[in-house]
């Protein structure tokens, strides 16, 4: 629910001030969130060079996935880049097996099922218009996928061994330290009116998304990872409330596949 609002928030916000500003801004805000986490939470020991590295390809991952996102969403439509940046949840789940992760049989097969329907609930009603650059706005929202899947698995690794709050804190200092100050610096750092509130709201709903991924991931990352593509639901159905890109019929089957899938996987967890 939180990534698909700010997934939803971004794609209005990218348009008015362009996406390097929206990250920096929604990196700045977060990191502010996060650094109230860090402070109502416990401390961490001492910080090993394994948590260090995954730090920074939590970080990296994470910001890089962001910038490509928000360029996709400048470029084409909600339900197009949605349901390709939602497969982050499919890489960090075979990351995750690949690492070791166990799985079974049910638990895997419930958790394509999930994946499906997120594809077929994105899927766009309809064709883009040229201006939209359809084959740029694919691309980006691909290599997007792959940043955030990596960083996505680098987050969940991280809450094995830190608390949360720091666990979720390497996007947002990457963030404000390679996007938010160097435009600052260079005065190309942008802001309307009326993208101020879409910033902070995304910033907000960033880090408190992440927060419970990484809450979840200390159980399992594959299935966090896996339920939290769902967000490309979430903003799909925000995109037809408030931007009229309509739904259609497959996407409508898309989210049935989705609660049958969650079903099915609730029950081969807790039975």
């Amino acid at each position: 629910m939180t990534w698909g609002a700010g997934t939803f928030c971004s794609a209005r916000s990218s348009r008015i001030i362009g996406a390097a500003s929206v990250v920096a801004w929604v990196m700045l805000i977060g990191l502010v969130a996060n650094l109230a986490v860090i402070a109502v939470g416990p401390t961490p020991g001492s910080l090993a060079a394994a948590d260090i590295a995954w730090m920074l390809v939590a970080g990296s991952g994470n910001v890089a996935g962001l910038l490509l996102e928000y360029a996709a969403l400048r470029r084409g439509k909600v339900g197009i880049v949605t349901p390709i940046t939602s497969t982050e949840g499919a890489i960090a789940a075979v990351l995750a097996v690949v690492a070791g992760e166990a799985l079974g049989v049910a638990r895997a097969g419930a958790l394509a099922v999930v994946a499906l329907g997120i594809v077929l609930a994105g899927v766009a009603p309809q064709e883009p218009t040229p201006d939209q650059r359809k084959s740029a706005a694919f691309w980006l929202a691909a290599l997007a996928a792959l940043s955030f899947g990596i960083g996505v698995f680098a987050t969940g690794r991280l809450s094995a061994s830190l608390p949360v709050g720091w666990a979720v804190l390497p996007p947002r200092l990457v963030g404000v330290a390679v996007v938010t100050i160097p435009l600052a610096m260079s005065r190309r750092l942008r802001l309307a009116r009326s993208a101020l509130p879409l910033v902070v709201a995304t910033g907000l709903t960033e880090v408190l998304g992440f927060v419970c991924f990484a809450i979840g991931a200390r159980d399992s990352i594959a299935i966090v990872a896996v339920l939290g593509s769902q967000f490309a639901v979430v903003a799909s159905v925000a995109a037809y409330f408030f931007l009229h890109e309509r739904l259609t019929r497959l996407q409508l089957s898309g989210v049935v596949v989705i609660v049958v899938g969650v079903v099915a996987l609730t029950v081969v967890t807790v039975g």
